[in-house]
This record gives structure tokens, C-alpha cells and sequence, in this order.
């Protein structure tokens, strides 16, 4: 069986809307859905200012955004000890751009950080979507693993 250690840091103001265990649930989904093994992985719950200072940092874009991913595995080659697992990255979501996009999409939150969260481990993985093509095999990949998490896919 893999091992996928997943890291959930929420900010403290929104640890009654959105439950850790929770998410290391749909993180782990999507790893399996990937057939990827031995693994870890951090995800932080942050504000719009929090992702918005990222994205201006590390997007070169100047407005907050729903997810952010950090890969590790772009770029040199990392060598990891023999016993250490695999560091995919960090994904970063915005909790309240996530709750606006759930409301004008017409569903829960849940739905919506399965969503988001399921979108940053894919980029992690190396999906993008800047091509159609692309788009379509990653939506595809979103809405297989948001139906194995028993979430409709929107």
C-alpha cells in the first residue's frame, strides 16, 4: 500500500468551515486516482491577502486567485535519501475565493476545495491546462476523481 503523508495547515479563523482530515481525504483520492506511490505533500488554507502576496511573488500576477501550486519536482533533480519520501509540493488554496466561487457556481464548499484541491495536486503532478487539449485531459482527471470522492463534478 503507498504511503502519502499529506500536510493540512488551515488558518485558524477558518477551521470551522473546512475539516483537515477532510481534505487529506481528497488529496489521498487524487494520488490514488494517479497511481502515485510513496509520497508527500503539504496543502495550506490561507486568506485572499496570503494568496494574493504569492501570486504577485510568484505568478507575476497582482490580484488574489483560488489555487496555487508549488511543484518540487520542476526544474534540477532533487535527490532524496534512500528512506525519504517523494516531495511533490505545496498547493495553496484561498478559503474565501472558494466560498464566492462556490455561491456564483451554485454549490457547497466542499464541492468547490475537492475541486480546487484536486486541480493544485494535478499540477503537481505535471498537468496544466494552456493547451485545449490539456484542459480537457485535466478536467477529465478532476472529474474522475471528484466523482470517487462521491462529489458532483461542475
Amino acid at each position: 500500500m503507498a504511503t502519502h503523508d499529506i500536510l493540512v495547515s488551515i488558518e485558524p479563523d477558518f477551521a470551522r468551515r473546512v475539516q483537515a482530515d477532510w481534505l487529506t481525504g481528497i488529496a489521498r483520492i487524487t494520488l490514488e486516482h494517479q497511481d502515485v506511490d510513496d509520497c508527500q505533500l503539504s496543502v495550506a488554507v490561507t486568506t485572499d491577502d496570503e494568496i494574493h502576496a504569492l501570486n504577485r511573488q510568484y505568478a507575476a500576477e497582482d490580484r488574489p486567485t483560488d489555487v496555487l501550486s508549488f511543484s518540487q519536482e520542476e526544474g534540477e533533480a532533487f535527490i532524496l535519501a534512500p528512506d525519504e519520501l517523494r516531495h511533490l509540493g505545496d498547493v495553496i488554496i484561498s478559503l474565501e475565493t472558494a466560498e464566492r466561487q462556490a455561491v456564483e457556481a451554485g454549490h457547497d464548499l466542499d464541492a468547490e476545495m475537492a475541486h480546487l484541491l484536486a486541480h493544485g495536486v494535478l499540477h503537481l503532478l505535471g498537468y496544466d491546462h494552456a493547451e485545449p487539449a490539456e484542459e480537457r485531459e485535466m478536467r477529465e482527471h478532476e472529474r474522475a476523481v471528484l466523482a470517487k470522492a462521491g462529489i458532483a463534478a461542475h
